[in-house]
C-alpha cells in the first residue's frame, strides 16, 4: 500500500480506509474463533469468574444475557490473546504491521488487543469519544486500527467518524456505552460533519487516536464483529489520573524495541 496515501489521509482526515486488507481464509478462520470464545466463555463462567469478569464483557442493554442457541451476548472480549493464538497472531500481520509503522515508527507496541461485538439484535451504540482521552498515554501519538470480521453497514453499527477532529484537543465525553441509538448527550458536538463508514469484512479503518468516532445500534439479525488494535511508539509516558489503580501498564512489541518481548510502562 502506498504509505505516502496513508499518512496523506491519516494527516488530513485523521482516517484512512483499508480495503480488504485481510484475505478472507483468514477473515474464515476469525469468524469461526469468535464462536469458539462465546463458547469459552460458558465454560469460564463456572471454571474462572474472575477472568470472565476481567476480560468478557457482556452487552449492557440486552434484554437477556444468551441468544436464542445458549451463547453469551457478548459486547467485547478485552486481552483476547490470553483465550486465543489466532488472535495473538493476527494483529502481527504484515500488512497490519507496515501500515501502523508508517504512523508509529520503526519500534512498535501493542497497547490493545480487542474484540468489539455488536450482536444481532442486541449490540448497542457506542457514543463519540476520543481513544486517547480515556487511554492515559503522552503525548496521544496511538494509531487504532479496527478490522471488520463481518460486515459493517449502516444498520448493523458501522463506525461513525467526524474527519479532521483529530486536530481537536482531548475532551471528556463520559461513558462510552449508550441504552439507545443516540451518539452523545453534549450540545457541542456538531453531528452535521458525521459520517458513516461501512466495510466489507476483511478491510479495515486505521484511525488517530484523537480522531472522534462511534458507532450505531445493531438493528438487524447478523452481528457486527471487529478486531480492533492499537499500535503506539515506546517513547510516551504513562499518566493515569490519581486513584485510578494500576500505575504500571505491560504492553507487547510487535516490531523492533531491540527484540524485547513487551515494555513496562510506570507512572511512579
Amino acid at each position: 500500500m502506498n504509505s505516502d496515501a496513508f499518512l496523506s489521509a491519516l494527516e488530513d482526515q485523521g482516517f484512512y480506509i483499508a480495503e480488504d486488507l485481510i484475505d478472507p481464509a483468514t477473515i474464515a478462520e476469525a469468524v469461526t474463533e469468535v464462536g469458539r470464545l462465546h463458547e469459552l466463555y460458558n465454560e469460564l463462567e463456572t471454571q474462572d469468574p474472575e477472568s470472565v469478569k476481567a476480560h468478557f464483557g457482556i452487552e449492557p442493554f440486552a434484554e437477556t444475557d444468551r441468544q436464542a442457541d445458549g451463547m453469551p451476548v457478548l459486547r467485547k472480549i478485552e486481552n483476547v490473546h490470553i483465550y486465543s493464538d489466532f488472535f495473538e497472531r493476527l494483529p502481527r500481520t504484515p500488512a497490519l504491521v507496515d501500515l501502523a509503522s508508517a504512523f508509529v515508527g520503526p519500534d512498535i507496541l501493542l497497547f490493545r488487543n480487542t474484540l468489539m461485538l455488536k450482536p444481532g439484535n442486541h449490540g448497542s451504540a457506542h457514543g463519540l469519544h476520543q481513544d486517547s482521552s480515556y487511554w492515559h498515554m503522552e503525548p496521544a501519538t496511538q494509531i487504532t486500527v479496527s478490522i471488520a470480521l463481518t460486515d459493517a453497514t449502516i444498520e448493523n453499527g458501522c463506525f461513525q467518524v467526524i474527519p479532521g477532529s483529530h486536530k481537536s484537543e482531548l475532551q471528556d465525553w463520559g461513558v462510552i456505552h449508550r441504552a439507545d441509538n443516540t451518539l452523545t448527550d453534549r450540545n457541542d458536538v456538531d453531528l452535521s460533519a458525521l459520517i458513516q463508514v461501512p466495510l466489507r469484512a476483511g478491510s479495515a479503518i486505521f484511525f488517530d487516536s484523537k480522531l472522534v468516532h462511534g458507532s450505531g445500534a445493531n438493528t438487524t439479525q447478523n452481528p457486527r464483529n471487529t478486531a480492533l488494535y492499537a499500535y503506539f511508539p515506546p517513547n510516551v509516558r504513562y499518566r493515569p489520573p490519581e486513584g485510578y489503580g494500576s500505575h504500571e501498564k505491560t504492553c507487547r512489541v510487535i516490531r523492533g524495541c531491540g527484540g524485547q518481548s513487551e515494555v513496562v510502562f510506570t507512572s511512579q
